[in-house]
């Protein structure tokens, strides 16, 4: 860790810089010898950073969310040319050429913040071993090296040994103590940070391998920062902590404002915007103006949950314009009632009991056939054309053939089914 702190050594006296003028100012309420100067002096530290980087927070949410829109697509590339790594690679540079997105944006507030993080730590490991370093001189050494946070010395290491803490003025155990309440808390706030980007902010309908990925790492960040934050100096324990909490909140204040399409967050937002509607007739701020205008310009490629938001303001007698407002429509409250009454009149689904009892049986099927082919033969013959040939005068008819047999009815009989025969 020496090593790569050695790397950045060029951007110590920027970082020492700042952190002695916080000093400053935090030494004239506190004293310049406590622990609260020099190390709110650190949170100060990364509360500017974290601001500076902010624009490149918003490019990491927007390629974040490029790339699961992107799965799909990339997943059909690696499979139409998987036997032509050149040609794959070439047709994903065209896919992120075309959508606008880059795939190192997600990495770029962590990319930005490292040099700053191994001079923060080079500055620390400067004071544990007595040498000036930047602007903190001799005094300002001094002063750093009796602050101590809990009882812990802003240089000290959870490794340290014995002698080296007594000589920091500490004891081991305070240090091992403080040290691992830190490391816990940075580790579980980084899990609880990914945790609520998979849960809450992540389109479910879409279900491709970085979803994986995401997951993974939810478990795999943690346990990095437990492994490497026995090796941190208490400072920069309390710089990484702080950047996590910041993170954190951060991403909460983006899920509840811009949520993903299609996630939980989106549902959740939709529902309070809608109520937020319902109670003052109209979409007030900005923020959910445009949400609104998003959603009308998607058309017929809105998601269910937009759907049901377009639905709840047609119920409320209102509809949404291009600009992102609502007006009164009429229209819209009748389609919606029109689209409930019609829902309410669909017929109940039967029982099975009910479903069986209503059947024909097969018995009365085959009767039923047998009658519907006596009917068909017999309209066929009163159809059937006569015969035009005139009959011999004087023939007497027999009558026999006259005279209707005893138990049968007069009139032109039905023919017999061929079965009966």
């Amino acid at each position: 860790m020496d090593t790569i702190a050695s790397l950045f050594s060029f951007i110590t006296y920027p970082v020492s810089w700042v952190i002695v003028q916080f000093h400053t100012l935090y030494g004239a309420i506190f004293g310049d010898d406590t622990g609260w100067a020099w190390g709110l002096s650190i949170v100060s530290l990364v509360v500017l950073i974290r601001i500076c980087l902010i624009p490149l927070f918003v490019k990491q949410i927007k390629s974040t969310r490029n790339m699961q829109v992107l799965q799909p697509k990339m997943k059909a590339i690696q499979e139409r040319y998987k036997s032509d790594k050149q040609r794959q690679s070439e047709e994903m540079m065209k896919l992120y050429k075309e959508t606008g997105t880059n795939p190192l944006s997600s990495c770029l507030p962590i990319l930005a913040q490292s040099p700053f993080f191994f001079a923060l730590y080079h500055v620390l490991s400067a004071i544990a071993s007595g040498k000036t370093i930047g602007v903190i001189d001799q005094p300002l050494l001094d002063s750093a090296r009796q602050a101590h946070i809990f009882g812990a010395p802003l240089a000290a290491k959870f490794t340290d040994s014995a002698g080296k803490v007594e000589a920091l003025g500490a004891s081991l155990g305070d240090v091992r103590v403080v040290t691992a309440v830190m490391i816990i808390l940075m580790s579980a706030s980084q899990f609880f940070t990914q945790r609520q980007l998979m849960t809450k902010n992540v389109d479910l309908t879409v279900k491709t391998p970085y979803m994986q990925q995401q997951k993974m790492l939810m478990y795999i960040f943690p346990l990095i920062f437990a492994v490497m934050g026995i090796n941190f100096p208490v400072g920069v324990l309390v710089y990484w902590l702080t950047t996590n909490v910041w993170t954190m909140g951060q991403q909460m204040y983006v899920i509840n404002q811009n949520p993903t399409p299609g996630s939980k967050a989106q549902d959740q937002y939709l529902g309070r915007l809608l109520k937020s509607v319902t109670a003052h007739g109209e979409v007030r701020g900005r923020t959910k103006r445009n949400t609104v205008k998003r959603i009308v310009s998607k058309g017929s490629d809105r998601n269910d949950i937009e759907r049901k938001f377009i639905t709840g303001l047609a119920k409320l007698g209102l509809t949404a314009q291009e600009d992102g407002t609502v007006t009164k429509s009429d229209t819209a409250l009748a389609e919606a009632e029109g689209g409930a009454a019609q829902k309410r009149q669909q017929p109940k689904r039967q029982t099975k009991a009910k479903r069986q009892s209503g059947a024909v049986q097969p018995g009365a099927t085959k009767e039923a056939d047998s009658t519907e082919s006596e009917s068909k033969t017999s309209l066929e013959k009163q159809d059937a054309p006569q015969d035009d040939k005139p009959k011999p005068a004087g023939k007497p008819v027999s009558g026999s053939s006259r005279q209707a047999k005893s138990g049968q009815r007069k009139g032109p009989q039905r023919p017999k089914h061929p079965s009966k025969k």
